[in-house]
């Protein structure tokens, strides 16, 4: 067996029975989640684990189940096999036990799919502390309208500002003179962007997600969010993030010829450079407010994984 081979099993294993892949960023033979970061994100991936042992088990006693009716039932043990066609004990059985599976895999993913469609999802009210309180107000939640282009994002904000405006937001190329990469800065190559998409930490962020022209699918896997950017319709997402840092993702909707050219990069600042950053951006929206992110320290991949 070839050593790359053994790497992919390493992977393999460790996506089976181990946690979360601390990267931060996709990496060559990653099979695992990225890291969560949402408290959504981290249910998810626990349910993740969870039904992954319920299938290994399955799969071990179906195979050691095989193996013993091969052997032991084979022509040359057993040449005069039993005649009968059904055993009812076995029928109901094979029947109830599945079924009962998937009313425990039903009972974890169905509060996963509201939690993750509805705002703020089914906390109830009576164990949200007074600043939990305070955060769900219709005030102090961001909402970011995001439209998917071809092949580019567009985000408009208008949180404390007295007009709306639009940040657009393209993947930076190498040797493109308008918008070229920069790994000095820490650009990666097919994940980063000319104005990312910023947004507070520890705030409740809403985002309203459409598209100007054909389907598109915007994807943030570290926040377990995926939601189809269709034109004419209106989709939602919501996330809170409470770690500052940069997070990636992907049109995650074959949309045409320059599909693989349409990364999602997030900035999550805290609240007061968020709203700094909110005024640079306003004031050139064209620019994005990149300036006043250039100037503030830029965290590597590794190291929003390691804070993580």
């Amino acid at each position: 067996m070839r050593s790359g081979a053994w790497k992919y099993l390493a992977l393999g294993a460790a996506s089976l029975f181990g946690g979360g892949a601390a990267f931060a960023v996709p990496v060559p033979g990653g099979i695992d989640f990225q890291t969560p970061v949402t408290e959504t994100a981290k249910r998810v991936h626990a349910f993740h684990v969870e039904v992954v042992w319920i299938i290994t088990f399955i799969v071990l006693f179906v195979t050691a189940l095989l193996l013993w009716v091969m052997i032991r039932y084979n022509k040359k043990a057993n040449p005069n096999p039993k005649q009968f066609s059904h055993n009812t004990m076995i029928e109901i059985i094979w029947t109830v036990a599945p079924v009962l599976i998937l009313v425990w895999i039903a009972k974890g993913s169905f509060p996963l799919l509201y939690d993750q469609d509805v705002m703020f999802g089914i906390k109830p009210q009576a164990e949200l502390t007074a600043e939990e309180r305070e955060l769900r107000k219709e005030e102090n939640v961001v909402d970011i309208k995001v439209y998917g282009n071809m092949w580019y994002w567009d985000y408009t904000y208008n949180q404390n500002t007295d007009q709306e405006f639009v940040v657009e937001s393209r993947m930076l190329k190498e040797g493109d003179a308008t918008r070229p990469l920069k790994p000095e800065r820490g650009d990666i190559r097919q994940l980063s962007v000319d104005n990312p998409m910023v947004a507070p930490a520890g705030r409740y962020v809403r985002l309203k997600i459409s598209a100007k022209d054909v389907i598109h699918s915007w994807a943030m896997p570290q926040f377990a969010l995926k939601v189809d950017a269709v034109p004419g319709r209106l989709n939602q997402l919501w996330f809170k993030v409470d770690q500052p840092g940069i997070y990636y993702g992907q049109c995650s909707e074959l949309c045409g010829k320059d599909h693989s050219n349409m990364p999602i990069e997030l900035r999550i600042l805290p609240w007061d450079q968020y709203q700094q950053w909110l005024a640079a951006a306003q004031a050139d929206p064209t620019g994005g407010g990149r300036a006043y992110l250039d100037s503030l320290p830029r965290p590597s991949p590794t190291q929003v994984a390691s804070a993580q």
